[in-house]
């Protein structure tokens, strides 16, 4: 004998977090300078329940170089968003996403100039 078990309904999809256009529209344009200095070649979206990942690699084939991740429950404390360097080292963090996005300046000023 089968049990049946009850299809969930529409309503009740789990939350996913994911990045707003505002926040992409940043992550974006600067890693749109970062891919024409020649630094960076890929990206990807990973968007799971308790947070949203950016990640940017130098080729698609390699461990992502940066990941910028904006978790909600961390709003109140540290700040939403984070840029986490490879090796797991977290770079900047904060409540303002355009803010920990300037750690990525100085790369970007030295990837122009060279």
């Amino acid at each position: 004998m089968a049990n049946l078990v009850p299809f969930p309904a529409n309503g009740a999809r789990m939350p996913i977090v994911s990045f707003d256009r505002r926040e992409l529209s940043e992550i974006l344009k600067i890693y749109g300078r970062m891919v024409a200095a020649g630094e960076w070649r890929d990206y990807a979206i990973d968007t799971l329940k308790d947070q949203a990942v950016f990640s940017v690699f130098r080729r698609t084939s390699e461990m992502p170089l940066y990941r910028v991740e904006k978790n909600p429950k961390l709003a109140r404390k540290q700040g939403a968003y984070q840029v986490v360097a490879a090796g797991g080292l977290i770079m900047k963090r904060g409540h303002d996403l355009s803010t920990v996005l300037g750690v990525f300046d100085k790369a970007l000023k030295q990837a122009e100039a060279g």
